[in-house]
């Protein structure tokens, strides 16, 4: 499997929580499908304390993974939104 672009793409997204609206990263996005999986080295700033936890209302909205053999979060369907 081919490794995910070094580079990346240029346009950043915010990623809210969907149940408390908190700003929990800007993400380097590419594509416009559904947002499935955030790359840990395209993410420009964090704003959580704990890894794949909303900081305001404590829910739990991505797993740790590795996919293509690159760190990643995988989302859970419906925990988070972006703009």
């Amino acid at each position: 499997m081919a490794k995910p672009n070094k580079k990346g793409p240029t346009r950043t997204v915010d990623i809210f929580c969907a149940k408390c609206k908190a700003q929990l990263f800007k993400y380097r996005k590419g594509g416009k499908g559904a947002l499935v999986k955030c790359f840990k080295e395209r993410i420009v700033e964090d704003f959580t304390q704990t890894p794949c936890t909303c900081p305001n209302c404590e829910l739990i909205f991505a797993r740790d993974t590795l996919v293509r053999g690159t760190p990643a979060l995988k989302m859970i369907g419906g925990k988070v939104t972006f703009k």
